[in-house]
């Protein structure tokens, strides 16, 4: 089974129960989901953390040379901030997403989001010309229907 295929079936697997996996799995799997973007690329993932995530610096190698792969740096981004937000019990009661397992579910949302962008990306190259939903992956599956 491929890199991709293990992240899918991990996912998959906790799609029924998001909490049944940490911060770090998701964090982990999102700079996973990333490696392979890199490695498919033939770069060797960087080590290196920028605003003291790895996932954000793997962004940033990834992105190079392909701009449209910026079309995932939010996700990337909130993903980091989903972390923080539930190893610091953030943000102050009364927001509508402070429950630790809420953290964890949008964690989730966000991890499987990034894992179907890049696995998109690598099939189809201009995904992310216009955003996640690009019009070539609607029409290459629609004619297939």
């Amino acid at each position: 089974m491929t890199l991709l295929a293990d992240i899918e079936a991990t996912l998959e697997a906790a799609a029924a129960y998001p909490r049944a996996l940490s911060r770090d799995v998701y964090l982990n799997l999102g700079e996973n989901v990333l490696e392979a973007w890199i490695e498919a690329r033939g770069q060797t993932p960087t080590t290196d953390k920028k605003e003291g995530f790895r996932l954000l610096a793997l962004h940033r190698q990834g992105a190079k040379g392909d701009p449209s792969f910026n079309a995932c740096r939010e996700t990337c981004r909130e993903i980091a901030y989903r972390y923080v937000c539930h190893a610091q019990d953030y943000p102050p009661d009364g927001d509508a997403n402070t429950d630790r397992d809420k953290q964890l579910e949008l964690l989730w949302h966000l991890t499987n989001h990034l894992f179907l962008f890049v696995s998109g990306k690598m099939h189809t190259e201009e995904l992310g010309e216009f955003c996640c939903s690009s019009k070539s992956i609607r029409l290459e599956t629609a004619e297939t229907i």
